[in-house]
């Protein structure tokens, strides 16, 4: 049995991520994904003052794995990393240079071996309302929903060629990190779960902008098509956090896929825990 954890949309909150820690420690786990949106932000950003969270990766987040890898010895997890929309790509170089160091992998458009099986990861979704533009790009096409704005508009923490925010999109980032291999053993981590599901459901309900209705789902075209047509081994989702809440379900088979979501909008740690060899018996837990 590979017991692995996986967590998303922890937003710097340092209570969640001790949880997780102690969870770590007690459990051993084969394997944690993390699945995007980790750093602080907004009020939470503001309220780290002391010199340790300044640096919130190093200062904080690096530190406590490295804890963990001294205490653990043999035992200690491989780490799967990815950002969100929510964090800043400005982070993205401490994140790798953090990974050198052993703690994590970060995968982020990445394919890296883990016990027989292969993982990919994909941090980047669809366009928001948001102004935080560093990990979006187009979905299938240029189009904009309702309510939300272009990846070219909104501001961006490092510079982005003008022919990349024009015209990249998620549907080809994915042909072009997983090419023609076959994905059936494969654990792929993202950050947007896949459209018109359990996973991203939005509370939008009789929302309108400009007379038209916004759609409560605002999950990837793009992922939801790659899934249905690769059916890769189990898909990891996150960004959506009160899809749980509404739908009363994290987790969706799509095809052959089983596809979880660790999105949650209390202040519960959602700890998903599953075994690659078992994916149908996985469980999330509120912690």
């Amino acid at each position: 049995m590979a017991t692995c954890f996986f967590v998303s949309d922890l937003h710097g909150q340092f209570d969640r991520y001790r949880t997780l820690f102690r969870l770590i420690a007690a459990e051993r786990p084969r394997a944690v994904f993390l699945g995007g949106d980790l750093l602080p932000s907004g009020l939470t950003a503001l309220e780290s003052l002391d010199i340790d969270h300044q640096d919130f990766v190093n200062g904080f987040l690096a530190r406590q794995f490295r804890r963990l890898r001294e205490d653990l010895g043999d035992d200690y997890p491989r780490v799967f990393v990815i950002l969100g929309n929510d964090d800043s790509r400005s982070e993205e170089a401490t994140v790798i240079a953090a990974a050198a160091t052993g703690v994590w992998q970060y995968v982020h458009d990445r394919r890296v071996a883990f016990d027989g099986h292969e993982v990919y990861g994909y941090a980047c979704v669809p366009p928001t309302p948001f102004l935080q533009k560093d990990w979006e790009r187009y979905d299938v096409s240029r189009y904009v929903p309702p309510g939300c704005v272009s990846p070219e508009h909104g501001y961006h923490s490092i510079p982005v060629a003008e022919h990349q925010l024009r015209y990249a999109t998620i549907k080809n980032d994915l042909d072009t990190l997983a090419g023609d291999r076959p994905l059936d053993q494969a654990i792929l981590l993202f950050h947007s779960p896949p459209y018109d599901t359990s996973l991203d459901r939005a509370a939008l309900d009789g929302r309108m902008i400009d007379h038209a209705p916004l759609d409560v789902h605002v999950g990837s075209v793009a992922i939801q098509r790659f899934i249905e047509t690769r059916q890769p081994l189990i898909t990891l989702h996150g960004h959506v956090h009160e899809s749980a809440g509404i739908t009363g379900r994290w987790s969706q088979r799509l095809g052959r896929t089983h596809c979880y979501t660790a999105a949650h909008d209390g202040p519960e740690l959602a700890l998903v825990r599953f075994d690659p060899g078992q994916p149908a018996r996985a469980e999330r837990l509120l912690l």
